[in-house]
């Protein structure tokens, strides 16, 4: 199936995510996940989502990076949800508080791995052999990006891990192929890269990478302090981050100094994105179209 671009949606509204034998894909107003069933059907759901994402919050520069990224963590813990359920049979639901402290849990695990542990450990070196304010923060973001690395590196050999990565795989190539102007079919979207500027894995990559430099701005400082600030200013490096993959996905293709910035972005995604099959495709392809008709459906509903 072929899908023409409508010149009113802008590349940057698409996203989606791999869940468990499936792809979720995003648009500005609607949500659409495929996933394949132990029957080996294509199962769809589907959500237009509420008006509060056409807000003045979720278009204000900054601001919409934190937004956004706690919408991802809220809409893909419950869409992972479903996509399990079909798997299992069961028809487990996760909303209200269950969701929202299974988001916590998840959040506070982050933290404290990525940044709260190297904050930690580059603390005790610092103070042993003083490094300094730029050459302790460059240790630490060192050690964050460290961490990053093996902890992908290592849940990329579970099995099960391995094939939602191969998933993502084929989210990359279907986007990859759209924004190309490619027929979304397997044989055509196939041939496209699977790596994307605006994937998570790059965002988390720059995320770090500027870190470095906000912390060491702050100075010397003692471990309890390291730890409150670490934590204080996750928001603003988040919407640094956003603001900033959004910026060069924009104008990669006519600078080549930004697509030499942003390769290291593009490398840690060959961690987390794998070749996927003809039938991974089928099912990322068959999400898209779906997420699509429906932007489509509500544009040509608009007054």
């Amino acid at each position: 199936m072929s899908t023409e671009r409508a010149p009113e949606l802008k590349m940057p509204a698409y996203g989606g995510q791999a869940v468990i034998e499936g792809v979720m894909m995003r648009g500005k107003k609607a949500v659409a996940m495929a996933v394949r069933s132990p029957q080996g059907e294509i199962v769809l759901f589907e959500e237009q989502l509420p008006a509060v994402y056409q807000s003045v919050w979720f278009k204000t520069p900054f601001i919409r990076g934190v937004l956004s990224l706690w919408d991802s963590l809220e809409l893909g813990m419950r869409y992972l949800t479903k996509a399990a359920n079909v798997q299992t049979g069961e028809d487990e639901k996760m909303e209200g508080k269950t969701l929202f402290l299974t988001v916590l849990v998840g959040v506070l695990f982050g933290v404290g791995l990525f940044f709260l542990l190297p904050a930690l450990v580059a603390g005790w070196v610092d103070k042993a052999l003083n490094l300094g304010p730029w050459w302790g923060n460059l240790f630490e973001g060192f050690l964050r990006l460290l961490i990053l690395i093996a902890y992908l590196t290592i849940v990329g050999r579970i099995p099960d891990i391995k094939r939602t990565f191969m998933y993502h795989g084929a989210e990359h190539k279907t986007i990859n192929a759209f924004e190309a102007g490619v027929p979304l079919t397997p044989e055509d979207v196939a041939l496209q890269t699977k790596v994307h500027p605006r994937c998570g894995t790059s965002f988390i990559v720059t995320l770090v990478i500027f870190s470095v430099l906000i912390f060491a701005l702050l100075g010397p400082l003692p471990l309890y302090w390291r730890f409150i600030t670490r934590v204080l200013m996750l928001p603003l490096l988040a919407g640094i981050a956003y603001e900033f993959i959004r910026w060069t996905a924009r104008v990669m293709d006519k600078s080549a100094f930004v697509r030499l910035i942003i390769k290291p972005n593009l490398w840690m995604q060959k961690l987390t994105t794998k070749e996927p099959t003809k039938e991974m495709l089928e099912v990322a392809i068959a999400a898209f179209n779906r997420m699509y008709a429906l932007e489509q459906e509500t544009e040509g509903a608009q007054p």
